[in-house]
């Protein structure tokens, strides 16, 4: 079997962030949500997150995620070991799996790699295995080493490393794989006797070759999965590599994204064959698009369903469906619990909220059609207003098929409009609208004759 225990203790102070560091968001998302999707698709059945900093906001946030996911509190932090110690009620009962121990700020790293370090895991039956990677930048990191035959010999923090061990290039990922009665033993063993007087998890592997054990290094083959994030510098790059990534994968499968300045997609997002996405356009959530799409530029989904030859240019869709051949824009706002079928037209400057527009309907521009049921064909001319709050309750209004609203005309909610029901210009309706009426709510004009110089209402 299969576990994870994910270190999300950190403040991550130079993020200079109120949110723990495995809060901050990549995508639009929390770094951690990535580790323990990318631990489940390896095939983790059980996994403990470790919390410290601003606990709360962590364990909540996992709590929504996924039920089934524990926690443990490390408080105060002492370093990745005794962090580790925290979940020693967890690794008590997983002593015959294999456990995996990663980082909750490390959202590049992916199940294939996870799988590949676990199949060397087993394949040179190891109590421990780590991840590491050849790296460039030496700084600060956990210098991996070996002696002349490419053995495996310990972990040196760079901090504790000798100005020797500072020139070796072969980096620790801090993601471990162990047999879960040796990361028992191991951790029994671990002490404080370093320069910050912390229990490094990495001592683990100079314990478990001490103790005759198989121990081994899987090295990566991508750099990129290791890398995580200390400031809002290497925050902006993890977001970069996940954005390129991302749309490089879209590409790939047949999305067209001929221009990729400003196009923000997320992980979870599904898009169909031909679709092109034009810049500056952000899709987040579990948003699905269906096939031969233009969907931007500058457009923003969240969390909605578009389905095929649809349209969207400027606009901003939130928790709503759209169905296929919909024509939306530019500047037009779809709010949640909203949807428009087939064929619909929506145009400039028109809102749409908790609605159902029927199929073939149309409202070319300036219009507010909100908590309202819309029939099939209607014309909502420029203007229209649905009157839906009374400054107390919301109500909705009913609009049949193929009816016609005239240029600035108030519908006052709860009204009904009867199929075929045509409202003139200017009307204010506040009673219900038989079906195939003509419905006329404006005051007669009246002309004075000689008001202007008599009451002189203009400057001179």
């Amino acid at each position: 079997m299969k576990c994870a225990i994910i270190l999300a203790g950190g403040k991550g102070t130079r993020m200079k962030a109120d949110c723990p560091k495995v809060m901050c968001n990549v995508l639009f998302k929390p770094m951690i949500s990535y580790v323990v999707d990318a631990v489940k698709e390896a095939g983790a059945e059980d996994i403990c997150v470790i919390t410290g900093y601003k606990h709360n906001e962590v364990e909540d946030y996992l709590a929504s995620v996924d039920t089934n996911i524990k926690t443990a509190l490390q408080e105060p932090q002492l370093g990745t070991g005794h962090a580790v110690m925290q979940a020693d009620e967890f690794i008590a009962a997983h002593t015959e799996d294999e456990i995996l121990i990663l980082n909750g700020d490390g959202p590049l790293m992916d199940a294939e790699t996870i799988n590949k370090a676990y199949d060397y895991h087993k394949e040179n039956n190891n109590s421990i295995t780590l991840i590491s990677a050849i790296v460039d930048d030496l700084n600060g990191i956990g210098h991996i080493k070996r002696d002349e035959n490419g053995t495996l010999l310990r972990i040196v923090e760079h901090k504790d490393a000798s100005p020797e061990e500072k020139l070796i290039n072969e980096s620790n990922a801090g993601c471990y794989w162990f047999n879960g009665a040796d990361l028992q033993y191991a951790l029994s063993k671990i002490t404080n006797e370093n320069v910050q007087n912390e229990y490094y998890l990495t001592d683990s592997l100079e314990i478990l070759i001490g103790a005759g054990k198989n121990a081994g290094a899987y090295v990566v083959e991508n750099n990129e999965v290791i890398l995580g994030a200390n400031d809002r510098v290497q925050l902006n790059g993890l977001n970069t590599i996940m954005r390129k990534n991302i749309n490089n994968k879209l590409m790939v499968n047949g999305v067209d994204i001929p221009c990729t300045d400003g196009v923000m997609i997320g992980k979870d997002v599904k898009i169909g064959n031909s679709t092109v996405i034009l810049p500056n356009t952000i899709i987040i959530g579990s948003t699905i698009i269906g096939e031969s799409c233009v969907i931007g530029p500058n457009t923003y989904i969240d969390n909605s369903e578009i389905g095929d030859n649809v349209v969207l240019d400027n606009c901003k869709i939130l928790d709503s469906a759209v169905e296929n051949d919909v024509d939306a824009g530019p500047f037009v706002k779809v709010r949640a619990n909203s949807e428009l079928k087939k064929g619909v037209h929506i145009g400039n400057f028109v809102e749409v909220k908790n609605s159902v527009v029927g199929e073939g309907s149309k409202s070319a521009h300036l219009t507010y059609i909100g908590d309202s049921d819309v029939g099939s064909g209607v014309n909502f001319g420029c203007g229209t207003v649905t009157c839906n709050y009374d400054g107390k309750n919301k109500s909705r209004c009913k609009i049949g098929d193929g009816a016609f609203i005239g240029c600035n005309t108030n519908l006052i909610a709860p009204v009904e409009v009867g199929d075929k029901a045509y409202i003139a210009a200017g009307s204010t309706i506040t009673d219900d609208i038989p079906e195939n009426a003509l419905s006329i709510a404006r005051a007669k004009q009246v002309n004075k004759e000689g008001w202007v110089e008599i009451k002189k209402p203009y400057k001179e």
